[in-house]
Formats: C-alpha cells, sequence, structure tokens
C-alpha cells in the first residue's frame, strides 16, 4: 500500500533535515582606514602601513612582468627596482590570509639602480696599525690562490646534507678565481652534482690560523634573495670538539633580499654553553637605498683576551665579552673559511628577481698582533 505523507510533514522533515535555524557563523572583522606611505630613495621604495584591526600586512612591488611579495608584521617593507620608470605597488591589511582591504598606487624611480658587477670604489684600512704587527697577510695577487689555502666541494660533507643548513649549492673549485688583485668567488645558477646551484669555498683549515688580534677583509658582496656570503672562523679543533665546541667567529655574514636584508651584516660568535648551542651577535646596515654590493667595505673584528669587538668601515657596532670561564672557546687558534652559500634555512630560496651569477670579491685579508 502506497502512503501519502502530508505536505506539512514533509517540510518539517525537510527543516529537520537541513537545519532551517543554524547558529550564525559569525564574520570576519576586516581592518578599516588603510593609510599607506610611500617613500622613494632613489631606486628603493620604502613602504609603510597602518590601519585598524589589521594582524598583518603584505605587499606587492610590480616590476615589469614579474612581481615580488613581502609580508610584515609591522607594516614596513622596502623594494630597490633597476630601471627607471612609473610601478605599482598593492598594499593590503589583513585580519586573516583571505580578509584584507587593499590599496594600489604608482611610484615614479627616476634613477637606476644597481645592476651588477664588482665595484672599484670603497673604503680601505691601512697596512700598519701603532702597536701592532702584520703577521700574515693575503692581498690576492696574481691569478691563483696561494698555497694557504684549499677548497671544500660538494654539498654533503660526511653526512651534513646542504651542510647542515639545507643549502642548495654544489661547491667546486673552478667558482673561485683570483684577477685584478682580487679573490672572487662566484655563485651561478647551473647543474652539478644533482643541484641547481654551484658556488664555492674555500679555507685555511691546517696551514694559517691564529688567536687575537686585529682582523680586517675588505670584500664586496652579491646580492638578492637566497645569497647568504660569509667570512668567518671555525677553532682548530673541529675534528675533535665538533660543532659548535669548537666555537665560529662570523666576522661577516648577510642573506640577501630587497631593501633591508641587502644592506644589513651580521657579525656573531658560536659556543657551547652547558652542553647546548648558544650564540650573540649585532648587524650594521647602510643607510636606505645602499647596498653592500655597490662599494668595498672592510669588516673587522679585534680580538684580546677579555673580548671580541665587530667593526664595519673602523665603526663598531658589537661586542662581546669572552672571559667567563663557558667560553674557553674563543682563546684557541681559528682558521677561515670564506664562501658564498645559496639557500638555506636563513636566507631561503632564490626567487624570480635574484640575478645570476653573483660575486663576492675579496681584496684584502689581514691579521695585526
Amino acid at each position: 500500500m502506497i502512503r501519502k505523507i502530508p505536505f506539512l510533514s514533509l517540510v518539517l522533515l525537510l527543516c529537520v533535515a537541513s537545519d532551517c535555524n543554524p547558529e550564525p557563523t559569525p564574520s570576519a572583522v576586516l581592518p578599516e582606514n588603510l593609510v599607506t606611505i610611500a617613500e622613494v630613495d632613489g631606486s628603493t621604495v620604502n613602504m609603510t602601513a597602518i590601519a585598524d584591526n589589521a594582524n598583518f600586512y603584505s605587499f606587492t612591488f610590480y616590476d615589469g612582468d614579474d612581481s615580488t611579495y613581502q609580508e610584515a608584521s609591522d607594516g614596513m617593507a622596502s623594494y630597490t627596482y633597476t630601471s627607471a620608470g612609473t610601478y605599482q605597488i598593492l598594499t593590503r591589511a589583513h585580519s586573516s590570509y583571505y580578509d584584507f582591504i587593499e590599496f594600489s598606487e604608482t611610484v615614479e624611480i627616476t634613477e637606476e639602480g644597481f645592476t651588477g658587477g664588482i665595484p672599484t670604489t670603497g673604503y680601505e684600512t691601512p697596512l700598519s696599525y701603532s702597536g701592532m704587527t702584520l703577521v700574515w697577510q693575503d692581498e690576492f695577487e696574481g691569478n691563483s690562490l696561494s698555497s694557504d689555502w684549499v677548497h671544500e666541494i660538494g654539498n654533503d660533507p660526511g653526512g651534513l646534507p646542504g651542510w647542515g643548513n639545507n643549502e642548495l649549492q654544489y661547491y667546486k673549485p673552478e667558482n673561485t678565481t683570483v684577477s685584478d688583485g682580487l679573490l672572487k668567488i662566484t655563485a651561478k645558477q647551473e647543474f652539478a652534482g644533482g643541484f641547481n646551484y654551484t658556488s664555492s669555498r674555500i679555507k685555511t683549515q691546517g696551514i694559517q690560523s691564529f688567536k687575537y688580534g686585529r682582523i680586517d677583509i675588505r670584500a664586496s658582496l652579491p646580492y638578492g634573495k637566497g645569497m647568504w656570503p660569509a667570512l668567518w672562523m671555525l677553532g682548530d679543533n673541529i675534528t675533535s670538539a665538533s660543532w659548535p665546541g669548537c666555537g665560529e667567529i662570523d666576522i661577516m655574514e648577510m642573506i640577501g633580499g630587497d631593501g633591508y636584508n641587502d644592506r644589513t651584516i651580521y657579525g656573531t660568535l658560536h659556543w657551547l654553553d652547558n652542553g647546548s648551542h648558544a650564540n650573540y651577535g649585532g648587524n650594521s646596515s647602510l643607510p636606505s637605498g645602499e647596498l653592500y654590493a655597490e662599494e668595498f667595505h672592510v669588516f673587522s673584528i679585534i680580538w684580546d683576551q677579555s673580548s671580541i669587538r665587530f667593526l664595519r668601515d673602523d665603526v663598531q657596532y658589537h661586542i662581546m665579552d669572552i672571559s667567563g670561564s663557558e667560553l674557553t672557546e674563543f682563546h684557541q687558534n681559528f682558521f677561515f673559511i670564506f664562501n658564498i652559500a645559496v639557500g638555506g634555512n636563513w636566507p631561503g630560496s632564490p626567487d624570480s628577481n635574484t640575478q645570476f651569477p653573483q660575486t663576492m670579491a675579496v681584496d684584502y685579508v689581514r691579521i695585526f698582533q
């Protein structure tokens, strides 16, 4: 027998099935009153954004057929253009990634930005200091490395893929050259050893090492997202004490990227403190619109029994007291390492705006005691 369901009952059944009175879903509270300030400094645009109820901000810098996306919790971002012209910038104030308000504007760039190449000008330091003796130097004359240096090769030294930092380069001796009185370490976008980038890493381990003194290194740096140049030192006892028990002195590191990163270098110490990795560092930034790639600068440390001081162009920007009993690492001999890493945990990977090849040029390294 076919039983007919009254129309009213059917309506009631449909209401139960579809929840005729659902709880209201709260909508996202959008930011309000977005204000942007675009300051043009030469070929660099410095953006500042302010809005009510914003959790973070994003900026998209359009540059021809390319674009660069940046996020910032403080509402600040910068980008350096390499050509004069009129460019669009899209700024968004977010309450979440998908909930935002936005404002689009254009800026006029009248100056050509830095387009690469090794500079010919910059800061220099003297060949002598009162009360000190020059005990070792390399001025990188001739057309090859001196016998004080050896190469490290590959990407996986002793079971540390990516040199322990997820780096993307394969180190090759061919990426080191000496000419025009300069050591040149070049990072390239090319395939080798299973990796899409190549570079070089050289060291003086087992040949030249030092404890205490003033160290000056005059160099120009690469630029762009994913570049990680370093002029640094490790303790001679690394094979027995391992890292960080051997100690590490980063005379200069830089992580490339538009704006702040390409104009900021870091000086840092690493050591073993009660079985754990410890580090302490500072940084030094050039004025907005300048890059460490545009001129030579001198990166120095002054190291004695009580402290290590970090200087850029003879101006101290960081100091650490090393007199404590837990800092014995810094009272032994250290050797040099010079390299450019590509990618890795700290700088991140290169992006579509990263130009290759990129070169770190070293004019000299000098040690006074």
